[in-house]
């Protein structure tokens, strides 16, 4: 059999991004809505997800499902991507701390979004190989670096939004300190029952919390 070429992944692409809608609306009592930003839509339709697993992952990189990228991780399902990023809102001014890069397929959407992207990861591969990737697609607007996200990015802070791609028994205190007023945290809490949260910081420093959906993470690595 032939490879499948631009043409093919494009239409799977499409096809990825109509289930990803399926499931959105499916969820709207969750949810509150029955539809994802249409912003986020179109940049789940732009971004060759195919590039951002192994090789041997990439003929599944269009099914609604999360892949094995290394290391005991996963890339996390496009739902689960979509779903997220639309939870965070990130405005084309705006500052965003993401936490766990991955081989890069979060912070590539999320680079479609907003104006600057900070992202940690604690696996030096995958820091490495997600940013010459994102540097080759052209995105610009990245910085990675490799720590400890629990930690966030001092030097940069605060941050408008901040989006923590793995698990925590409680929010980061350094992330809640490195939230800008009336900025917003989205993590999975929890440890063997995690939750989707998403935590809103208003004017005067307080927080507030609701949470979502039940969801299954690797759990946020510290050093």
């Amino acid at each position: 059999m032939k490879p499948m070429n631009e043409e093919h992944l494009a239409v799977l692409r499409r096809h990825m991004v109509e289930v990803v809608a399926i499931y959105a609306d499916l969820a709207s009592e969750e949810l509150g809505k029955a539809a994802l930003d249409e912003r986020v839509m179109a940049a789940m339709l732009r971004v060759p997800r195919h590039l951002f697993v192994p090789a041997q992952a990439a003929p599944f990189a269009y099914q609604d499902m999360p892949l094995p990228i290394g290391f005991d991780k996963t890339v996390s399902q496009p739902f689960m991507v979509a779903l997220m990023t639309d939870l965070l809102a990130p405005k084309p001014h705006e500052a965003v701390l993401e936490i766990g890069t991955g081989l890069g397929y979060q912070t590539a959407i999320l680079a479609q979004l907003a104006g600057k992207i900070w992202s940690v990861e604690i696996i030096e591969e995958f820091a490495s190989h997600a940013e010459a990737l994102l540097h080759g697609l052209g995105m610009s607007n990245v910085g990675i670096r490799i720590g400890d996200g629990s930690r966030g990015w001092p030097e940069h802070a605060p941050f408008d939004k901040i989006l923590v791609t793995a698990a925590a028994e409680e929010p980061p205190p350094a992330l809640l300190e490195q939230l800008k007023p009336l900025g917003r945290l989205v993590l999975p809490v929890g440890s063997e029952e995690q939750v989707l949260t998403v935590i809103d910081k208003d004017s005067e420093g307080q927080f507030l919390a609701r949470q979502l959906i039940p969801v299954r993470f690797s759990k946020l690595e510290a050093v």
